[in-house]
């Protein structure tokens, strides 16, 4: 399918600077730009690419500024980034949705399955589950007994998510994950560890999206909730009895014990850390690797452990990095000032 450069500036409501009739039928990042594909520049650092990149038509926010000729043509747009993200949306819900229940997949027949619903082979379906409409379950991804899924969600192979557990609608499970997995609940006894039953469950709210091999845990009662709006990556751990507000976004590797709260909006940079039974603000930005150990409050910018201002943290590791050499003078300096006091005492 080819689009021009006059439908695509109609479709994101950009100004063109070129060739209308320019035509492209794939994406390509700008670095790697061929005819007939559309890129885009964001980044300032991929500059140079766009004198060299040999795509279409290439996307630019509006206040960018050629100073060299460029072979593309230029649609100027008030945010790049964003209109290419709906551009690539557009391209996928082009694309044709599988639709049928496999001959080789379970269904109970006590589930309720919606219209349009596409079940893969091998995927399984337990007694009293509801699927909504227009929801495909790929292969070998399991929705155990009573669970709820809504209308227009994608769980890709291998998903799980266990029994009673809730997924909201436009929910995007990606391969792997595990939804209701038992919380981390154990009792020291003089004999080793008893296990606590956890009797609650997960709730994702709609348009969350789980990336791969991530596990939300049930709750050991009551429900471990994931509000409208999150965004998981990959190998990302979400304890028992937590609730994530809407909006908020974490990177790989992020882990947060139990019975935590953490506010709408916040952004978590890759394998940050956060201690049970605290509360995270709202807009809180925490840098990776950071380890919180307290409360939080909105609007925090912090990184480290345990976590500090950008500036604070920055100025101190460039002050880290020097305390060998500090070390060092600073036995010379004890050196010689003993010595001057040997001088002094004779």
């Amino acid at each position: 399918m080819e689009f021009s450069a006059k439908q695509i500036a109609a479709y994101i409501q950009g100004e063109i600077v070129g060739d209308e009739n320019a035509t492209v039928h794939t994406f390509a990042k700008i670095e790697e730009g061929i005819p007939g594909a559309i890129s885009f520049l964001s980044n300032p650092k991929y500059t140079p690419y766009i004198y060299e990149s040999k795509a279409s038509i290439i996307l630019v926010n509006k206040d960018f500024v050629p100073e060299h000729d460029i072979k593309a043509t230029l649609i100027k747009v008030d945010n790049a980034y964003e209109s290419l993200a709906k551009l690539l949306t557009l391209y996928e819900q082009s694309k044709p949705k599988l639709t049928g229940i496999d001959s080789l997949a379970y269904v109970a027949p006590t589930a309720k399955v919606g219209q349009n619903v596409y079940i893969g082979s091998f995927a399984y379906i337990g007694d009293h589950v509801e699927i909504g409409d227009n929801t495909a379950v790929h292969p070998h991804a399991t929705v155990s007994a009573g669970a709820k899924v809504g209308s227009d969600c994608i769980l890709y192979p291998n998903v799980t998510v266990y029994h009673d557990c809730r997924v909201g609608n436009r929910c995007i499970l990606h391969a792997g994950c595990v939804i209701g997995a038992d919380g981390f609940g154990f009792a020291p006894t003089s004999e080793g560890y008893e296990k606590i039953p956890q009797i609650g469950i997960t709730i994702l709210e709609d348009d969350v999206e789980i990336g791969a091999n991530t596990c939300v845990d049930r709750a050991t009662m009551g429900a471990t909730i994931v509000h409208r709006g999150v965004k998981l990556d990959n190998l990302v751990q979400i304890a028992h009895n937590d609730e994530i507000g809407s909006h908020t976004v974490m990177a790989a590797q992020v882990g947060i014990a139990g019975s935590t709260k953490v506010g709408e909006w916040c952004m978590f940079g890759g394998q940050v850390g956060i201690a049970g039974h605290i509360h995270i603000g709202n807009k809180v930005d925490l840098g990776a690797q950071s380890g919180v150990p307290g409360n939080l409050k909105d609007g925090s910018r912090l990184i480290g452990t345990p976590p500090m201002e950008l500036k604070p943290y920055f100025k101190a590791q460039a002050v880290f990095r020097k305390l060998p050499d500090m070390y060092f003078e600073l036995n010379a300096l004890r050196k010689e000032l003993n010595e001057l006091k040997q001088q002094l005492n004779k």
